[in-house]
């Protein structure tokens, strides 16, 4: 009868190592882009729109409009159990949809990015934030935008008993979180800022 020291000897396998890059590093400096003017088309507080003159590392040149706006600052609220997240069901007319949203605006110029994730909750939704903790920042259009989006959480929220503000939301609701996938696989959450905030705290939470 055969023994463990008759059986055939295996090679131990490795995962595939894929084949070496062979795509020269240029270095950073070397693929800048060089700005050549930058000129102002219009100035608003929410918006400063101009046109730039860029010029290629391989020497192509041409204008290209450049938008920068205030930063933003928005919250994921959950409730006490933290399986809800505090939502806005609202029209955006621009693309004609309605979208589930998270609270969230503009900061103004005299306050931080916590006062003003705080405001804008309440403001919204007639909550008041427990807490506010950072999670991340973003910028949602980098090639020609500077739009800084700042994404805060909240363990819990207290009710004001203010109403919604009707500019704002249709209503607002407390929605499972374990729905927020499926919402966004469905198109319901169409928003930059609210899937990159609600996927973050889903992974935080699966890697608990």
């Amino acid at each position: 009868m055969p023994t463990s020291s008759d059986q055939p000897k295996t090679t131990p396998t490795t995962a595939s190592v894929p084949p070496k890059h062979t795509t020269p590093d240029h270095g950073e400096d070397a693929t800048l882009w060089t700005i050549h003017e930058e000129r102002l088309v219009d100035d608003t507080r929410k918006l400063r729109l101009s046109v730039a003159s860029v010029e290629l590392p391989d020497g192509v040149k041409f204008e290209q409009w450049v938008l920068r706006m205030p930063k933003a600052a928005m919250t994921v609220v959950l409730n006490d159990a933290g399986d809800h997240v505090l939502m806005i069901w609202r029209h955006r007319w621009i693309m004609n949809q309605w979208t589930y949203e998270l609270p969230g605006g503009y900061v103004d110029p005299a306050e931080d990015t916590e006062q003003a994730a705080a405001r804008e909750v309440e403001e919204e939704t007639g909550w008041r934030p427990r807490s506010i903790t950072y999670l991340s920042r973003f910028q949602p259009l980098t090639g020609s935008a500077d739009f800084e989006n700042l994404l805060y959480i909240s363990e819990g929220a207290e009710d004001t008993g203010a109403s919604a503000d009707i500019n704002e939301a249709a209503r607002v609701e407390w929605v499972p979180l374990a729905e927020v996938p499926r919402l966004i696989a469905d198109n319901k959450i169409i928003g930059a800022a609210a899937q990159v905030a609600l996927w973050q705290v889903l992974a935080t939470r699966v890697s608990r």
